[in-house]
């Protein structure tokens, strides 16, 4: 089954650990520690959860920069910088708070259905981006699809990871929630690798 397939079936749970496990990931561009998401998941286990999701979310907005950053920040996540100008990496910070910026103050399922979409495509771009290998496919687009041929390293493991969460949550429900974590830690730690690498190239 493809991404595009899995977003379009998951329930509300699975939508938005989908979305905040792609926001997880990308962590490293915003300046963020490892925890600093920890109280979004925390409140995805139980139907509780979604009533502090919104506050929550105010708390993180505000350790990582402040709401008005974050307005700034305008246009759909998975959309790339309109002016062509600056490092991929600029471009990929600037999806990243766009991911954060355009997440639903309420969990609701139709909000976060088009939240969970569009940080997949963001994600995925994010990737593209930081790759020091080039994607052969034309778009982000097509490997959502399930049209994988020729994918770089860095996007085809998001990918994998993308669509693990997702099944993690289909098929287990809440209990889901802890190895979905796990396999966006490990992502996580990989794009914080990448980064660094391409900050001591430019040191």
């Amino acid at each position: 089954m493809s991404l595009v397939e899995l977003i379009g079936q998951a329930d509300e749970r699975g939508l938005a650990a989908s979305g905040l496990a792609c926001l997880d990931r990308c962590v490293p561009l915003l300046g963020g520690d490892d925890e600093i998401l920890r109280p979004l998941w925390a409140g995805l286990a139980d139907d509780a959860g979604a009533e502090e999701w919104g506050e929550r979310l105010e708390q993180v907005r505000g350790k990582l920069g402040g709401d008005g950053e974050f307005e700034a920040a305008d246009g759909e996540p998975g959309q790339g910088s309109d002016s062509g100008s600056g490092s991929g990496e600029d471009e990929a910070v600037l999806l990243a708070r766009r991911m954060l910026a355009a997440a639903p103050a309420e969990r609701s399922a139709a909000g976060v259905r088009a939240w969970a979409d569009a940080c997949s495509v963001a994600a995925l771009q994010i990737h593209r981006l930081l790759d020091p290998l080039k994607d052969a496919g034309d778009s982000v687009d097509a490997r959502r699809e399930g049209r994988t041929e020729g994918m770089s390293p860095l996007v085809a493991a998001e990918l994998r990871r993308q669509i693990t969460v997702l099944e993690l949550l289909a098929g287990h429900g809440p209990a889901g929630l802890r190895p979905a974590l796990e396999v966006s830690t490990e992502g996580r730690r990989v794009l914080r690798a990448v980064v660094s690498r391409r900050s001591r190239r430019r040191g």
